[in-house]
């Protein structure tokens, strides 16, 4: 299985289809929600996603039919949403998760799922387009990027920052263009150690710096500033008070403006999202493209380390678990073995050379300093600890 993400070109009546769908999607995942929580204070028992659908179809439509737009829509699209819905409720029963929150309009909307109906019929893909049932071929920006003869069984249509993506996941068991697995990995295995002041250091002493974007942040504080003041205009103008001369005072006006300004933020989020994204590709070509025979990496917590109120916004530009995650993707696909050594691991007190544990390091400490006279900045001591690692668990 592998999956293809690129971005597509939607007609005006293909987003109207796209809109309608999500909508749907994003109220039928609200009354799953309030129809389960309402008969768990009538004292009955929960309603799954199965029995869910039955009620819909057999009882709530012919007793409401002026919901009936919610048959107008993908069958598919408004199962998948209803099976998600069920999933949320099932980690919330596990202590996996928190209760089922409301969808929002704009905030938290469904995407639009597609399936392939059956064998016979597989979904029709070109070098330049792809055809989603219910909403017909869509243009793709990228052309020749999904397969021709790629065996399609599911996908995604999304909207963010006002642009359209397409995600499918193909079966390429029985695909001729299916990659071919690299395993001449000969060389020695490496270690990776994390941090905050550079972003990853390998133990063979190759340092990749921590992605800076001032300008596009600076960028984002004064757009986001500008759309707090369209909202507390907003609030004067429903108050009747302090209105300043000149300004707009229709009130469709006033929230198309706030829905402009909410999409250049959105497009400023997404622009830092790509820049950081496409780095660490660029990270992780390069350390697979050097052929190690294994990666040792750390198992971090990062929702732990977000806790910390003074690095949370610093671990969370880094994006760890988006790059451990494509490092470990990327090294199975070629043959490269990922060891995770547990997150307790003491790698940064941890000497190189004689083995003693400095107890007393601090994190203002960057170079490591051991009384057997070993000294050694302290990243790349780290990074080389966790190639040596002994105890490890494979990803």
């Amino acid at each position: 299985m592998k999956t293809y993400k690129t971005e597509i070109r939607l007609t005006n009546e293909q987003k109207t289809i796209y809109a309608k769908t999500v909508g749907v999607c994003r109220y039928v995942c609200n009354l799953f929600i309030s129809t389960n929580k309402t008969r768990y204070e009538n004292g009955e028992p929960y309603m799954n996603n199965y029995d869910f659908s039955k009620w819909l179809n057999n009882e709530y439509l012919p007793n409401n039919p002026d919901k009936s737009w919610i048959k107008e829509v993908s069958s598919k699209a408004v199962r998948n949403a209803i099976d998600n819905s069920n999933k949320a409720y099932i980690r919330f029963f596990k202590k996996q998760g928190k209760f089922p929150r409301f969808k929002k309009k704009g905030k938290n909307d469904c995407s639009y799922y597609f399936v392939r109906t059956s064998k016979t019929q597989p979904i029709k893909i070109e070098r330049h387009k792809i055809a989603v049932p219910c909403m017909g071929y869509v243009s793709l920006k990228e052309y020749g990027y999904i397969p021709v003869k790629s065996n399609i069984t599911s996908g995604i249509v999304t909207k963010r920052a006002d642009r359209y993506y397409i995600s499918v996941t193909t079966d390429e068991r029985d695909c001729k263009q299916s990659r071919t697995i690299v395993q001449n990995n000969i060389n020695d295995g490496i270690g990776i150690d994390l941090g905050l002041k550079d972003f990853a250091i390998i133990s063979t002493g190759k340092i990749y710096k921590t992605k800076k974007q001032n300008k596009l942040k600076k960028k984002l504080k004064r757009e986001q500033r500008r759309l707090s003041r369209k909202y507390k205009f907003q609030r004067n103008y429903e108050n009747k008070q302090n209105l300043k001369k000149g300004k707009c005072t229709d009130r469709r006006s006033v929230s198309r403006g706030i829905e402009i300004q909410k999409t250049v933020v959105a497009k400023i989020h997404q622009k830092i999202a790509n820049v950081r994204e496409d780095y660490q590709n660029k990270i992780v070509n390069e350390i697979v493209k050097s052929k190690p025979s294994y990666i040792t990496i750390e198992d971090l917590n990062v929702r732990g380390m977000m806790k910390n109120r003074h690095l949370s916004e610093a671990i969370a530009n880094q994006g760890f678990n988006s790059f451990i995650s494509k490092l470990t993707t990327k090294a199975i696909v070629n043959g490269i073995d990922i060891r995770k050594v547990d997150r307790f691991y003491p790698s940064s007190k941890l000497c190189h050379k004689c083995g003693c544990i400095k107890s007393d390091l601090t994190l203002s400490d960057r170079i490591y300093k051991c009384q057997c006279g070993y000294v050694e900045d302290r990243d790349l001591n780290a990074a080389m600890n966790l190639r040596d690692a002994k105890t490890y668990k494979m990803a």
